[in-house]
């Protein structure tokens, strides 16, 4: 539980963004738990397979997601009173 609050005020990390997305559904410590738990299937399977922990990302359930957050905008945009029309960013 420890290293799991400690995981949530690291900046920039997939457990920090994950623990704040549950936190707003479930609550803060079924959370922690929740973040505690994917600590300890990681450390079982870091030591199973030997290799070494990478870091998904912050952005990594919002990229997952993209559909799913791009909706959530536009209806909160909207309530506000806003149009909205998306269009996709042409990569130069």
């Amino acid at each position: 539980m420890q290293c799991a609050l400690s995981a949530s005020r690291t900046k920039g990390t997939y457990l920090r963004d994950k623990y704040h997305k549950l936190k707003t559904r479930r609550g803060a410590k079924k959370a922690a738990v929740a973040i505690a738990h994917k600590i300890l299937v990681s450390a079982y399977y870091i030591l199973k397979e030997r290799v070494p922990y990478k870091d998904l990302g912050e952005n990594y359930l919002n990229k997952r997601n993209k559909d799913k957050v791009i909706r959530y905008h536009r209806k909160q945009l909207e309530r506000l009173g806003l149009e909205v029309t998306v269009t996709a960013k042409i990569a130069a």
